[in-house]
């Protein structure tokens, strides 16, 4: 009789593949659930999953040239609109739904972020936080809007419709209803740290936040 275990299709993953903050996003997942990445990019964080995490992934995206990089590293994904096409999907249909640096282009970040929890058992959402005291400190003394270094674009040119902060997404998910399980920040070095998303340090020093939704 053969006891060897399994050989797992997933490897392990190699340090610094993908950016800080996809990274922990990629570490919130557990392996082998159905995930959908929204707005997922060049497909990195999917990739990732893919490989080392075992994940049943999709993507939906809606840059036509990002979704043909997608497709040509073997992913699923689709080219859509999330903020009209979730709705397509049926209930609980993921384990995940993810949002990587996404919600502050988006129109509705209240429709989206209630779809995310109709068509997943957890949410995931990454932002840029414009709480964060670099940003603060350059609207104070250079009197122009700010410009952080993850969005390196300017005023005019920038995908960014919804400057946020963390406490703005926690007061959001308060009126929603929506349970905050799990927040980490990102510094301005790459370090991440778990914290409650309601301190004000976290507002302070976290260029960027990462928040578990259910």
């Amino acid at each position: 009789m053969n006891t060897q275990a399994p050989i797992q299709r997933w490897q392990t993953a190699p340090p610094d593949r993908i950016r800080t903050d996809l990274q922990l996003v990629a570490d919130l997942v557990k392996e082998g659930s159905r995930v959908l990445d929204v707005g997922c990019g060049d497909g990195a964080l999917l990739d990732h999953l893919t490989q080392y995490k075992g994940v049943d992934g999709r993507g939906i995206e809606i840059n036509p040239s990002r979704v043909n990089a997608c497709v040509s590293q073997g992913l699923s994904v689709i080219q859509g609109d999330a903020e009209t096409d979730l709705k397509d999907y049926p209930s609980e249909a993921f384990d995940y739904v993810i949002l990587g640096l996404t919600l502050q282009s988006i129109h509705d970040p209240r429709q989206i972020v209630t779809e995310f929890l109709r068509i997943g058992k957890r949410a995931i959402v990454s932002i840029t936080n414009f709480g964060y005291w670099r940003v603060r400190t350059q609207l104070l003394f250079q009197g122009r809007m700010p410009v952080s270094d993850a969005d390196e674009h300017d005023w005019c040119n920038t995908d960014n419709i919804r400057l946020c902060t963390i406490r703005d997404f926690v007061i959001l998910c308060d009126e929603l209803g929506i349970t905050i399980e799990r927040c980490f920040t990102v510094g301005h070095g790459g370090n991440t740290r778990e914290v409650r998303p309601t301190s004000p340090l976290a507002n302070l020093l976290g260029e960027q936040a990462v928040f578990v939704l259910a």
